[in-house]
């Protein structure tokens, strides 16, 4: 089954699984891998294949459009038709931002990945490179277990009543026909602002040296710039390289885990990502703890991990609308709980 999710996932820490500035590759080594996975952009794909992924994108999105889960769960593959939820979830969410609009074709990319098992990290090198890495006419996908196979991802912008949302298939080639892999849709803007807003922010944020602030807001700029979750292109990579320059080392990042004294208590941070809610733009905090079925002893856990979140860094109130903390069991119960950033005192 191809990776998954609904209309937008949380955004994670910056994390790479492959970085362009490392691919100084010994010329057969390079050869072999280019074999194994391949990619094609819209440009040197056959004429026909282009076509047939472009019209498979536009009659799912009329389907999408048109709240039809039932007939759009027949054009996908086995295994995502056998575990639909997600996708008739993010239907329903949107069908009313996209019904009566039609969609434009941004871009079509064609993946092959060879060999006799999943890959545990597929990459795909798409468009023009330079010797510098990706150009302003490249992208590159990183796909985790993905079967091989060939792939089609295709691009599509809607423009709604909301503000511009981008529409992404992943389709699978089985037979003759393009089958639905994967569905990713992306509200285009926050609040009104889009990700070259939030990569000015986060330069502004990092002058007068608000350093996590600024790694935040890097973090959403990357998010919103690219239409899937496991695309990057020479943008985001700039982007990237700049974030990692200011990183803070006491924030939980890539997996570390951050002591946060409070209450009289030391809580635990697991992870911290800004997470659009409409058109605030709030921060969310997650902490370990050992049980959360007494809600209400969890909710004074939960508002003093925000007091002491804010006040270590006060820098905070300056970028976000609001905080949300959510205490995680070890089984991965949690419970959440949000307070405008002004009632946190």
């Amino acid at each position: 089954m191809i990776p998954t999710r609904g209309v937008r996932s949380f955004p994670q820490s910056a994390f790479r699984l492959w970085r362009v500035s490392a691919l100084i590759l010994l010329s057969l080594e390079f050869a072999r891998v280019a074999k194994a996975q391949s990619c094609s952009t819209a440009d040197d794909m056959d004429a026909a294949v282009h076509t047939a992924m472009t019209n498979a994108a536009k009659h799912d999105f009329d389907l999408l459009a048109r709240g039809d889960s039932a007939a759009l769960r027949q054009t996908a593959i086995p295994s995502l038709a056998s575990n639909f939820s997600g996708i008739e979830n993010a239907i329903k969410d949107n069908q009313p931002n996209f019904a009566s609009q039609s969609a434009t074709p941004r871009s079509v990319f064609l993946l092959k990945l060879e060999g006799a098992a999943a890959s545990p990290r597929a990459e795909f090198l798409c468009g023009v490179f330079g010797s510098k890495g990706q150009t302003a006419n490249s992208a590159e996908f990183v796909i985790p277990n993905l079967p091989p196979g060939t792939y089609g991802i295709a691009i599509l912008d809607v423009a709604t009543a909301k503000g511009p949302f981008t529409v992404s298939f992943v389709l699978q080639q089985l037979g003759a026909d393009w089958k639905l892999g994967g569905l990713y849709i992306k509200d285009g803007q926050i609040g009104g602002h889009d990700g070259n807003w939030f990569s000015e922010k986060a330069r502004a944020y990092k002058s007068k040296g608000q350093n996590r602030n600024a790694w935040l807001y890097y973090l959403e700029a990357r998010e919103l710039l690219v239409p899937v979750p496991f695309m990057y292109t020479q943008v985001t990579d700039k982007l990237y390289d700049e974030s990692q320059a200011i990183k803070p080392s006491d924030l939980p990042a890539d997996g570390a885990i951050v002591d946060l004294p409070g209450n009289g208590k030391t809580y635990k941070l697991t992870s911290l990502f800004p997470l659009p809610v409409g058109k605030d733009f709030d921060l969310v905090v997650k902490y370990q703890a050992a049980d959360v079925s007494n809600t209400g002893q969890t909710f004074q856990g939960n508002v003093a991990v925000m007091k002491a979140l804010v006040s270590k860094f006060p820098e905070l109130r300056d970028a976000f609308d609001g905080v949300v903390a959510r205490a995680v069991e070890p089984s991965g119960k949690d419970y959440g709980s949000m307070l405008p950033m002004k009632e946190i005192k």
